[in-house]
């Protein structure tokens, strides 16, 4: 692991965690309780971030990608009062339902992840550091007038549009084991972003979108790129073929800002997913990419299997702060989470049988390098006005005013002491 050294912002609310999907549902907020214990085990962590309370996310800034219908459905909807809506087909038109229950308090957790990536992109745009980070983040299903896959505001393309006020082009990596497809359809018609996902494709696989024939449209084209790959597939060619891909890509395209969805979900052993990646396969991928040397927002994403997760973003934020988590995992609240060895790498229990080809994979990257021959070299961005940052137009807090733009002292107030950090029970 390169120990370059970093400055590293580091977004939480205490508060996430406490949400619930329902009884049986695979997605747990929870993990992100574990997560943070982990990541605040660790002194040579947290010492080497900025850590930041996560600022909530308004109506006004979800509109922005959202439509305001939709938004002010998840703003007034509450399990008690779903039978009410006039439109009886209103819950099935917004796509909640079984994948996407309404739970209490489902508009203030939409709040506090997109406000999170939100305050992620706005301290990038600032140059107040060089990565930021948000594991609370990266719902990459959601569309703009539904929920999908779990996802209910798609804070990725929020804060990649706000990434776009200060950055000519941004770069989007997705290695979920679902496809990115909330966030392709958003970007899928611009140059100015260009998304790129690796995903199980095929045997009718959630959301069943990706194909490699995807590739974006009108100013768009060729700027979608999608590999699509079969159950099993391990370290040594993920690497391998992540590595080539994203070399090429970056060469081409020459983004100024990059954003990394970390998905865990394409762990082995999750309980939805079905690749045999590692925990140092995964980390490996965001190693790459921090090495390029860009402005870049992590995220996280998909993954339920809460102890191979927690493991998981907490050695990737090792690597965001270049220090590497070794030995057995620290006493904590959520110690038995890791038994029996209480490891950073867990052993494959369940391995996939790898279904990707060496032919398979070098077809796949030579029709994305193909792709790219085809995209405009580093494509230009006409001259415009700036648009406010999100965070800079109001704000909470009744000492600052809202027209002046905040100091360098102001902003300091708002970095959570670590103190706020350690009060995280455990709970089942």
């Amino acid at each position: 692991m390169t120990s370059t050294k970093k400055s590293v912002s580091y977004i939480y609310d205490a508060d996430i965690s406490d949400y619930h999907f329902g009884p049986g549902h695979p997605m747990k907020p929870h993990r992100l309780a574990v997560t943070h214990s982990l990541v605040f085990s660790y002194p040579q962590l947290h010492n080497k971030m900025k850590v930041y309370r996560a600022n909530k996310a308004k109506a006004n800034d979800m509109v922005k990608y959202h439509c305001e219908e939709y938004v002010n459905f998840l703003e007034t909807v509450t399990p008690y009062n779903m039978l009410s809506f006039t439109k009886p087909k209103d819950r099935e038109h917004f796509g909640v339902g079984a994948d996407c229950p309404v739970f209490d308090g489902i508009f203030d957790f939409c709040a506090s992840y997109t406000g999170a990536s939100l305050q992620a992109a706005h301290l990038l745009n600032q140059e107040s550091c060089e990565i930021a980070v948000n594991w609370s983040g990266g719902l990459h299903h959601a569309k703009r007038l539904e929920a999908s896959g779990f996802c209910y505001i798609n804070d990725i393309v929020l804060s990649i549009t706000e990434l776009l006020k200060h950055f000519d082009r941004v770069l989007y990596i997705d290695i979920d084991v679902h496809h990115g497809d909330g966030v392709e359809e958003a970007f899928y018609q611009t140059d100015r972003v260009m998304t790129v996902s690796f995903h199980k494709y095929g045997d009718n696989f959630f959301p069943g979108t990706g194909d490699i024939v995807d590739i974006g449209d009108e100013a768009g084209k060729y700027y979608s790129i999608n590999v699509p790959l079969k159950d099993g597939i391990d370290d040594a060619a993920y690497e391998a073929v992540f590595n080539k891909v994203i070399k090429s890509v970056v060469e081409v395209y020459q983004p100024s800002a990059i954003v990394l969805q970390c998905g865990a979900d394409s762990l082995a052993d999750d309980r939805l997913g079905c690749f045999n990646l590692s925990v140092a396969g995964h980390a490996k991928c965001v190693e790459f990419v921090r090495q390029l040397n860009i402005p870049l927002l992590i995220l996280g994403g998909g993954g339920y299997t809460v102890r191979n997760v927690a493991r998981c973003w907490a050695v990737e934020t090792g690597v965001c702060v270049g220090e590497e988590l070794v030995g057995k995992i620290p006493d904590g609240p959520y110690s038995e989470y890791f038994l029996p060895d209480y490891g950073f790498h867990p052993k494959n229990v369940s391995p996939k049988e790898n279904g990707n080809t060496r032919e398979y994979l070098e077809s796949v990257v030579e029709n994305v390098l193909e792709l790219l021959k085809q995209a405009a070299h580093a494509p230009s961005v006409q001259m415009q006005d700036v648009p406010a940052d999100v965070f800079s137009e109001e704000s909470d807090d009744e000492d600052m005013d809202p027209d002046v733009r905040n100091s360098d002292v102001e902003k300091e107030k708002r970095v959570a002491h670590e103190a706020e950090f350690y009060d995280v029970q455990a709970s089942k």
